[in-house]
């Protein structure tokens, strides 16, 4: 079996201290196709952003930024 390299957490990389709620094209990134948000091995976010995220992302669904499911 091939050992994959794992992803680098993207907010970690760019130095981006805050994940804004408001900003849902960025959020928008981070969710699957039916409106979840992804899972950390598939985002490569590290911990401390993934909940930062979730939260963000709540939110954004609380304020009609983002719907909660597609249909």
């Amino acid at each position: 079996m091939q050992q994959q390299e794992k992803k680098q957490c993207y907010f970690c990389t760019t130095n981006r201290s805050v994940i804004d709620y408001k900003d849902s094209e960025l959020l928008r990134r981070f969710l699957s196709a039916s409106a979840k948000i992804q899972p950390r091995r598939k985002s490569g976010l590290c911990a401390k952003h993934q909940r930062a995220l979730a939260q963000a992302v709540k939110r954004a669904r609380f304020l009609a930024l983002i719907p909660y499911t597609n249909r």
